[in-house]
């Protein structure tokens, strides 16, 4: 087995991978800082929000928490809850991205994001060795979600609710084929419906993001199952 590595040229082949994705998540961006405006945010606090913390749910989840009084642990509870799913997709990643020194390791973590983990992970499992793939991915969509947000900060209210576009639809679509490459493989069926079952059936009880949890917690169990037999 080839040792893994991080290079340019596989950073530069995960960009264009996930281009056609990233593009579609400006309108979220777009959404956001135009949401942030209204919320009587700076502009530039803004953008520099959506460069460093690079989550969208969490940011979005910050707003109503937002004016004269914040309630810092509870704004810190939420997005903890939003953002726990990245411990899932942290374990799932850790046999590639662990082999690599540290000073390599973190800052392809930093970039680790749904989109970039639903994309890479199938090549890793097939054999790919450079996690450049996940690096490059993640960079194209991070500057996808700050270019959107400064643009919203800037023309969002003239766009109004980019939702009505239907662009919202582009990035279910994306995870429900990653998801449909992955069904080909029969022991993959039952820790999948298993997941999305309990995902679906936590929302009664969980707050987002946690059900998202609980549902990899589940269908992770019943994998460990299949490949006990």
């Amino acid at each position: 087995m080839k040792p893994v590595t991080v290079t340019i040229a596989g950073t530069t082949r995960g960009m264009r991978r996930l281009l056609p994705i990233a593009i579609f998540t400006i309108p979220f961006g777009i959404a956001f800082g135009a949401a942030a405006a209204e919320r009587g945010l700076d502009p530039g606090f803004t953008i520099a929000m959506s460069a460093i913390v690079f989550s969208g749910a969490a940011q979005f989840a910050t707003l109503d928490f937002w004016g004269s009084h914040i309630a810092y642990g509870s704004l810190a509870l939420v997005t903890l809850a939003i953002s726990a799913r990245h411990i899932v997709l942290g374990a799932a990643v850790a046999p590639w991205v662990n082999q690599l020194p540290l000073a390599k390791r973190l800052p392809v973590l930093v970039w680790l994001s749904d989109a970039n983990f639903a994309d890479s992970q199938p090549a890793f499992r097939s054999g790919e060795t450079d996690v450049g793939l996940l690096l490059g991915g993640g960079l194209v969509l991070w500057a996808s979600w700050i270019t959107g947000t400064a643009f919203g900060v800037i023309a969002g209210r003239a766009i109004g609710d980019v939702a009505t576009y239907g662009l919202d639809v582009v990035m279910i679509c994306f995870f429900a084929a990653i998801l449909a490459g992955q069904m080909r493989v029969r022991s993959a069926i039952a820790p999948a419906c298993v997941g999305a079952v309990t995902a679906v059936a936590a929302l009664a009880w969980l707050p987002p993001g946690w059900t998202i949890v609980a549902g990899a917690v589940a269908g992770g169990c019943v994998s460990v199952l299949f490949h006990a037999e």
